[in-house]
């Protein structure tokens, strides 16, 4: 148990020495350890890849970081926008690979649209959707249960509860695209020597909000213990874009527009981070509740909820198992 006192200021993150640490992590990873030249990172336009490739930069030297920006049909068209301005910014060589052709010769759209189309025979390829779960999750009990939400060119919406089996196969459909993109930034990587640089943070590696084989097929995960607020903070102090520092933060791969809120932490980080980082260091309810003006209730739905995540995805991290000798 952490002796240290809990408040709203916890995560306060001295950005200089983090910065050095970070830049140095990196530097004895690739040099050291891989024995590499140096790095590539997959930029997606968000703030966590655009921390990870500015690290990248200060441990290595720009002329030894590549970017690769993999944009496909159901991107938004801000990804590849930020991604350019990053790297320009940066000074980084970039490669761009649409992924669009492999996917579709993956059946990944039909696979998807096949599911949709159930319950909505009108859906085509002109609407747009999404995948939202329950946002109420402070106030009430509720079930884990995604909703599936179509948009027609109008703007209209429909939506409908999706069963397990509905779920998973839009799911596995869906996760073709984040292995794609491992395959492309490894064969970038291994074209030049390089290792590759991981982006997912802390938030999003405790809850198992990635990819196994995906987004978290890396080789180091520089950022993996820093929350959300953290990398912000990492972010301002490296003086990334604006546009990058103020996106609303997405896993992008929908073609409707959708939050990390909405699809899968159900809060907003800035009191995610500080309910997670309690929950993980066993803070005592009376602390949580008096600094976070919330109720002992409250706090335990969302700590409930980081239960059931952490159950659901303890085996992403797990290397694969074999018998015993």
């Amino acid at each position: 148990m952490t002796t240290a006192k809990f408040s709203k200021d916890i995560l306060t993150l001295a950005c200089e020495s983090a910065t050095d640490e970070l830049a140095e992590f990196i530097k004895s990873q690739v040099f050291d350890k891989f024995k590499r030249k140096g790095a590539v990172v997959g930029l997606s336009g968000g703030i966590d890849s655009s921390v990870t490739a500015a690290l990248s930069v200060k441990a290595l030297g720009r002329e030894r970081v590549m970017g690769v920006i993999l944009p496909e049909r159901e991107s938004s068209p801000k990804s590849e926008r930020y991604s350019v301005l990053l790297a320009q910014q940066l000074g980084i060589q970039y490669e761009r690979v649409d992924l669009t052709p492999v996917l579709e010769s993956l059946a990944c759209y039909e696979k998807k649209e096949k599911v949709i189309k159930a319950s909505f025979p009108e859906y085509n390829s002109t609407y747009k959707y999404k995948l939202i779960l329950p946002q109420n999750l402070l106030d009430k009990d509720r079930i884990n249960f995604y909703t599936l939400i179509i948009e027609d060119p109008q703007g209209n919406r429909k939506s409908k509860r999706l069963s397990p089996k509905e779920f998973f196969e839009i799911m596995a459909a869906n996760d073709m695209k984040q292995r794609c993109r491992m395959l492309m930034l490894y064969y970038f990587a291994e074209k030049n020597n390089y290792i590759v640089a991981g982006t997912t943070n802390r938030s999003e590696m405790v809850q198992g909000f990635f990819v196994k084989y995906g987004d978290g097929g890396v080789d180091i995960e520089p950022i993996a213990h820093l929350y959300k607020a953290q990398v912000i903070a990492l972010a301002a102090y490296l003086g990334l874009p604006d546009e990058i520092i103020k996106r609303t933060p997405s896993p992008d791969t929908y073609s409707l527009e959708v939050s990390d809120e909405e699809f899968y932490f159900c809060l907003p980080y800035d009191r995610l981070d500080l309910l997670l980082y309690a929950w993980e260091h066993n803070i005592p309810m009376h602390e949580v509740t008096s600094e976070l003006n919330l109720t002992e209730q409250q706090v335990a739905r969302a700590f409930k909820d980081f239960d059931i995540k952490r159950q659901a995805t303890w085996h992403l991290t797990q290397l694969p198992v074999a018998p015993v000798q």
